[in-house]
């Protein structure tokens, strides 16, 4: 994609992620922070942008005109789709903005519905286990760590899959480790329970989202469902690892948290994710190798049977 279309891309994102009016002031920071720390990736000044979107300046035709290809304006909109979701289910504004932006951007209905209900999908998986697992409710130390590891490292392959939706699917995955972990100590979490815990460990829904998107979006490579290749690498594709080292430090933290009683405080929490992301990040690399092998066997039209089943 050239400069022009990827700008227009992450203001779209930008949008939809300010479509919620309800969204906290704390993940709405996070969305900023997350956006100026893209702009070491391109020549784009991403810092305007939001003050555009915040200052109600950009414009739909004007981005729909730089969306000069069915491909880009395909995958603005499912960026968009997958932004609205992050955090569940899209709420009546968000699907306002999405049902304005379709008609801008001058995309079939149908397609665009179709590419919704599978975001809505992901978005609304059950946070438990399928039943098969959901047996082994409580896990040894050794099989606490396995669990971490192995999701880091899942995680890790889906971040590597080029399709628009695969980085959607890391969230409710990330939300699974941590009711089994919880459950193995006794707590039975619900999805809000869990939301709550991510956010206070300083991992946003939306944010986190849009940072990994958007590092592939100026990456060169992400494609849309509906179209072809945007850039050459694919399930080849050098991660920033994000996604394992943040999988990997959560599922520790979340061990630490529920081992010992819900105890830490906001702070204790924040600092000891912090400092397991650093350790995750060292590890990545050994993993990566494995990442890359997963994610050759991964299908990106099963994301949805994927998620509900792990």
């Amino acid at each position: 994609m050239n400069e022009s279309q990827q700008k227009a891309v992450l203001t779209v994102c930008l949008m939809a992620a300010f479509a919620d009016g309800g969204k906290h002031e704390r993940e709405r920071t996070e969305i900023k922070n997350i956006a100026e720390s893209l702009a070491g990736q391109a020549t784009i000044n991403i810092s305007a942008l939001v003050q555009d979107v915040l200052l109600q300046r950009a414009s739909l035709p004007a981005i729909a005109a730089a969306l000069n290809t069915p491909e880009s304006r395909q995958l603005a909109f499912e960026m968009a789709v997958c932004v609205c979701d992050a955090d569940g289910a899209q709420s009546p504004a968000e699907r306002d903005f999405l049902d304005t932006l379709r008609g801008a951007l001058g995309l079939d209905a149908r397609q665009a519905d179709t590419f919704s209900a599978q975001a809505e999908a992901i978005a609304s998986a059950p946070v438990a286990p399928a039943a098969a697992a959901a047996a082994a409710s409580t896990m040894t130390r050794e099989d606490m760590d396995k669990a971490i590891l192995d999701a880091a490292i899942l995680n890790g392959a889906i971040e590597l899959l080029p399709e628009s939706l695969a980085t959607m699917a890391i969230i409710p995955l990330q939300m699974k480790l941590v009711y089994r972990i919880g459950k193995s100590y006794g707590y039975e979490l619900d999805r809000g329970h869990i939301k709550d815990f991510l956010a206070t460990a300083g991992v946003g829904l939306t944010s986190q989202y849009l940072e990994q998107a958007g590092r592939k979006l100026l990456g060169g490579l992400l494609r849309s469902v509906g179209g072809g290749l945007l850039g050459g690498l694919g399930k080849q594709a050098v991660s920033s690892g994000m996604s394992f080292a943040s999988t990997y430090a959560l599922g520790h933290v979340a061990r630490r948290y529920y081992s010992g009683g819900r105890t830490l405080n906001t702070q204790m929490l924040r600092d000891a994710f912090n400092d397991m992301l650093g350790e995750a990040k060292n590890l990545q690399a050994r993993y990566l190798p494995q990442m890359q092998a997963q994610a050759r066997t991964l299908d990106a039209g099963h994301l949805v049977t994927l998620v509900r089943q792990t």
